[in-house]
């Protein structure tokens, strides 16, 4: 049953369901801690630590489900089971998932466990860059998904054209939270820091007058790392102050792939591995660099932008939401080495326009994607759908 919040009033009760608990640290807390404040909230993830948001300051216990990224179709089933208990010993009035896995299975169990408003958020699409067998299993998925759920979420407005076009989501079914981003940029945590700047060069040992071009995140073949390596060599041959850094986990042993790709210019390249600070290796860049071939949005690009510094990155839905092409960041064709190449080498030319975009890009992330903007624009979503509306001193504190 839901909790009381107050003489006669009844808590709505939330189950909110992800793979890895990561996902919650790298883009929910802000939500979390401001549907907690209205909601009874329940975290159900792939981990084991019930404890785990109880140490970060939110009143939310975690259950375990064994909801794995990859699929396995007993284990699958498995959960599924799992997932269905606990949604009707729950008594849930919400369950809403992010991530495809976790997606499917949360809205497959809530149907079944008959759980009124059952809500997913689309992050990009995994079987974009698939074919043949694969690419229509995976899709079909998603079009599980989207039919299973009532309300669809979508992180950004091309992705949900492409979505609706592509015949997964219907235009009526699915929305987009005010102009994109899964849960917008901490525009505190994410800002410029001369002081960063300085510690992170000397640290990396990279000079003050380098041009550095930066990727942050997943270390993929999907996310064009090693077209970015390819374009930092072909760059880096004639001009002997850019450098490349990576930073982030290498998730399909592509290191040494990079490494021997980069040995002529290895003295400029720096691999760092995963890192508890990514803002202050933003910082200490010039330019932030996503060649990817699929992206939901593309959060990086405006936690970079919020930095001060601009982008390129790929010409494809997601991204062009998240970069205004030629005001703050250039896009290239995706794939082509050649045209990303020439994109960095307009960047690297051109201090005055890099400082120009990057001054753009922070004004836009402030005024178009603050954390606060887009869990604003949630906690309006759910009352519309769940029937609660927050009173306004609840949602302010909510936010701060």
């Amino acid at each position: 049953m839901g909790q009381e919040s107050g003489p006669g009033k009844v808590r709505k009760r939330l189950c909110i369901v992800i793979s890895s608990i990561r996902t919650a640290d790298a883009f929910l807390l802000g939500h979390i801690s401001a549907m907690s404040r209205v909601y009874d909230v329940t975290l159900v993830a792939n981990s084991h630590d019930k404890e785990h948001l109880r140490r970060q300051g939110l009143d939310v216990a975690v259950m375990y489900a064994p909801v794995l990224r990859s699929v396995s179709p007993f284990k699958d089933l498995a959960c599924l089971c799992i997932l269905i208990g606990l949604l009707r010993r729950g008594r849930f009035d919400v369950v809403h998932s992010v991530t495809p896995k976790a997606g499917l299975l949360a809205s497959v169990s809530g149907a079944i466990a008959r759980i009124p408003v059952r809500i997913h958020t689309f992050t990009g699409q995994v079987w974009v860059t698939r074919s043949g067998l694969t690419k229509f299993v995976l899709k079909t998925m998603d079009k599980l998904l989207a039919r299973t759920a009532t309300h669809v979420l979508v992180d950004s407005p091309s992705q949900r054209d492409f979505l609706v076009g592509a015949g997964v989501v219907s235009a009526k079914k699915s929305r987009v939270l005010a102009n994109g981003s899964i849960c917008g940029v901490d525009t505190f945590r994410f800002r410029p820091n001369p002081e960063a700047r300085r510690r992170i060069r000397q640290q990396e040992a990279i000079p003050d007058d380098a041009v550095v071009f930066l990727f942050v995140g997943r270390i993929k073949v999907d996310k064009g790392v090693m077209d970015f390596a390819q374009a930092f060599v072909r760059l880096g041959t004639d001009y002997g102050k850019v450098w490349l850094l990576i930073v982030g986990p290498d998730e399909e042993g592509l290191r040494p792939h990079i490494q021997r790709i980069c040995s002529s210019v290895a003295d400029r390249l720096r691999l760092v591995g995963c890192v508890t600070a990514p803002q202050e290796y933003m910082a200490a860049a010039d330019v932030l660099c996503l060649p990817s071939y699929r992206e939901g949005f593309g959060s990086v690009i405006i936690e970079a932008a919020a930095v001060g510094i601009p982008a390129v990155a790929s010409n494809i839905y997601g991204i062009t939401d998240a970069i205004e092409s030629g005001v703050t960041g250039l896009l290239h064709a995706a794939g082509d080495v050649a045209d990303l190449q020439s994109k960095l080498k307009q960047m690297m030319d051109d201090q005055e326009f890099r400082t120009m975009m990057g001054t753009n890009a922070r004004l836009r992330a402030h005024r178009d994607f603050s954390k606060e903007l887009v869990t604003s624009a949630l906690l309006d979503f759910y009352g519309s759908v769940v029937g609660v509306s927050p009173q306004g001193d609840v949602c302010r504190d909510s936010l701060t």
